[in-house]
């Protein structure tokens, strides 16, 4: 019985095609393991790798959304005698600041004076932020030392000073600490520049006739006198 040469043909092509489909099969994983063993990092002879609990302590960072809280609570009450006794004698009793250090309370309506107090509570965003550098570098010189506890109590107490929280009783936790809202949270807004600005954005920096018309000072660094002016500039050799 005779066969046409159509037949033939896909028969042709559907040998070839399982043939190519075995072999790719083979190559394949081959191809792939030399790639990732080409683009694997040759090991420096520097050092060794970190262990999964030496970087688990350098992961100790807190999202405003709570992520990276610890375990642990603390009430107003009980942070007050550890701010006393190991903050107290750089940002004051109240948070007032001593001397030069930073100051953690006070300065409500002072943002849109000339001189504007930025702290805690009149400033920051986030609770999030004062209990993560709480607990990675305070109390200054011991840092980390404070146990999880004494981390929300202190946490707690800061907040109170700042009248976020109003009992002193308070029970500050990883369970409601995303609920503390800062005053001046709705102030801050995310970084847009990257929509905002786009129009100005060039792939390679203008280095001539970047504005139109002549450049003119329209300002001058008076106290040091350090304005350039035409033929007046120091003399190059």
């Amino acid at each position: 019985m005779s066969k046409s040469p159509k037949a033939f043909a896909l028969f042709g092509a559907f040998l070839v095609a399982v043939l190519t489909f075995g072999v790719t099969q083979m190559i394949e994983p081959r191809l792939v393991h030399a790639q990732a063993q080409k683009a694997k990092p040759k090991p420096l002879g520097i050092g060794r790798e970190a262990k999964p609990e030496e970087i688990a302590g350098w992961d100790i960072d807190i999202r405003p959304d709570g992520q990276g809280l610890p375990p642990g609570k603390g009430t107003v009450k009980e942070g007050e005698p550890i701010y006393v006794e190991r903050c107290a004698s750089c940002h004051g009793e109240f948070g007032e600041s001593a001397g030069r250090w930073p100051i953690l309370s006070g300065g409500n309506a002072t943002l849109a004076s000339h001189d504007p107090v930025k702290s805690v509570g009149s400033y920051w965003p986030y609770a999030s932020t004062l209990i993560d550098y709480i607990r990675r570098a305070m109390p200054y010189g011991a840092a980390q030392t404070l146990t999880n506890d004494e981390l929300y109590a202190v946490t707690a107490y800061v907040l109170y000073l700042n009248d976020v929280i109003k009992d002193e009783k308070f029970e500050l936790n990883d369970k409601n600490f995303s609920s503390i809202k800062l005053p001046n949270q709705a102030n801050f807004t995310e970084d847009d520049r990257e929509k905002s600005e786009r129009a100005f954005w060039r792939k390679e920096p203008c280095m001539k006739n970047c504005a139109p018309g002549e450049a003119k000072v329209t300002g001058r660094a008076r106290v040091i006198d350090v304005t350039p002016e035409t033929g007046k500039g120091p003399r190059v050799e």
